[in-house]
């Protein structure tokens, strides 16, 4: 056989090797593509639950922001109705000291049939003093 017989087949060998070589070279390639593609779609999908996330986080913190100004409203007009009831207890038992508050209690009770001591309990008054002011009413 001839030499360039040998150098034909090699050659022919070595085409079917790189043949062989740029097919497995393409395939891997293929391979590679579809995976970056598919890394590029779950980094696609990543990216709006990120963006998801960051609404709902935002949406939460102007929601907070709103409940703690609404309660800032209403502790103020909580602090508001505290400061009207406690005039109003205040007057309240003005009134209800008051010589001639005591003085309608008694007489009002006394018509009803209440005793000078219940009337004395009920006051805070002393039975000398309830029976004094009785007596007035009666003179």
């Amino acid at each position: 056989m001839d030499i360039s017989y040998w150098i034909i087949l090699g050659l022919s060998l070595l085409e079917v090797a790189l043949l062989v070589g740029v097919i497995t070279f393409f395939f891997r390639l293929r391979r590679s593509e579809q995976l970056l593609a598919k890394l590029q779609k779950n980094q696609k999908d990543f990216l709006i639950k990120i963006e998801k996330s960051v609404d709902l986080e935002q949406q939460f913190l102007t929601n907070f922001a709103e409940r703690q100004t609404e309660l800032l409203h209403l502790d103020a007009q909580l602090t508001e109705r505290e400061k009207q009831l406690r005039n109003l207890l205040q007057q309240a038992e003005r009134l209800s000291q008051s010589p001639q508050f005591l003085r309608q209690v008694i007489l009002s009770g006394y018509r009803k049939g209440r005793s000078v001591k219940a009337l004395a309990q009920s006051t805070g008054l002393s039975t000398d003093e309830v029976e004094l002011i009785l007596e007035q009413d009666k003179g």
